[in-house]
């Protein structure tokens, strides 16, 4: 078999695949390499070190396992994690009290979609022992409410309520010389003309409406309008990105090397727009999604894995995408149904 070509699981032996299911496992638990003589201890009757030792080589040759020092045992590669998730991983249900956890904390979840994501990523970064993140979903609900709150010269808090009882908060900046009496006016005049109606179709109607009717309002009253409306549509025309638990990532840190690694990955997380691209093409595909190492620029240089799933409206589209960061050697049978378990959850509470 060609060297740099990943073989797919049905070409491997059952031998083969016993002993590098064994080597996984231990990298998974460990981070250690192990070697022949304590997998002769571990695998059934019969095999030897020295037989072992053979299927090990062809599995370096096949570019699933490598040696980090020369009297070392191996690991796997980046080829074979990815082999072992595809084929041989074995992925079960969540264990009751995880289950329990994460129905307790939607019940006491927040109504602000923001706050609700954060807690549910706080929970889920909390038992995955990784960094937790989620897409947040754009803004189409019908609304019910909005109201420009005075805070000062300069500053206004928009209020906005959804006909589903969400309510979200944005601070917008205030053309010069507004007084609150403009902003009672704002709010009066939007109140009018959104119920039922998402925040575009909102914005379309009243910009409009406001080039045909502006003696309705005095000229800082409509810069105040246009300002909330555009600070709110901004946002529902792009998908923001909110990440928690970041210090989990620098527990499994052994070497100067991998802490050099773990910043640079804090530093795309603050930057967040690859990150972003590659949260939303998850939002496009469906089920759990994993990524694990090189497979992306973003994990590249980091050496992470990334697990993320899809969560949907009451309309069973896609809003948004959840999921964590954690080492190349993540513990993907027990992450990957609980990340998949947190978006029905989101899922459930947003729709």
């Amino acid at each position: 078999m060609i060297r740099g070509r990943t073989p797919a699981i049905t070409e491997l032996n059952e031998r083969s695949r016993e002993i590098f299911r064994h080597i996984v496992d231990a990298y998974v638990h460990t981070g250690e390499p192990i070697g022949s003589r304590t997998l002769s201890r571990r695998l059934p009757a019969g095999l030897s070190p020295a037989t072992i030792r053979n299927v090990m080589a062809d599995l370096e040759d096949l570019g699933l396992l490598y040696a980090p020092h020369t009297s070392a045992g191996r690991l796997p590669t980046q080829a074979g994690m990815r082999l072992f998730v595809n084929g041989l991983l074995e992925v079960g249900g969540l264990a009751d009290e995880e289950r329990s956890r994460l129905d307790a904390q939607a019940q006491a979840m927040g109504r602000s979609v923001e706050q609700l994501l954060s807690e549910a990523i706080g929970t889920l970064s909390g038992l995955s022992r990784c960094a937790g993140m989620v897409v947040a979903p754009k803004m189409q609900r019908n609304l019910k409410h909005l109201e420009f709150v005075w805070l000062g010269r300069g500053r206004a808090l928009v209020v906005l309520v959804t006909e589903d009882g969400l309510v979200e908060n944005r601070l917008v900046d205030l053309p010069e010389g507004v007084e609150p009496s403009a902003l009672v006016e704002a709010t009066n005049f939007l109140n009018h003309r959104l119920a039922g109606h998402t925040l575009d179709e909102v914005r379309e109607e009243v910009l409009a409406e406001l080039e045909h009717q502006r003696h309705q309002l005095d000229a800082l009253t409509q810069r105040v309008v246009e300002a909330g409306l555009a600070t709110w549509s901004g946002d529902a025309q792009r998908s923001a990105l909110i990440v928690r638990g970041q210090s989990h990532l620098l527990e499994d840190v052994t070497a100067v090397e991998d802490l050099e690694r773990i910043r640079g990955l804090f530093d795309a997380l603050e930057t967040s727009e690859r990150f972003l691209g590659i949260l939303e093409m998850t939002t496009k595909a469906e089920g759990v999604q994993i990524f694990i190492g090189s497979e992306n620029d973003l994990f590249g240089v980091s050496g992470c894995s990334m697990i993320v799933a899809p969560y949907r409206d009451a309309r069973e589209q896609i809003v948004g995408a959840i999921g964590v960061i954690g080492p190349q050697r993540l513990n993907f049978a027990r992450i990957i149904p609980l990340v998949d378990y947190t978006a029905k959850v989101v899922g459930r509470i947003i729709g």
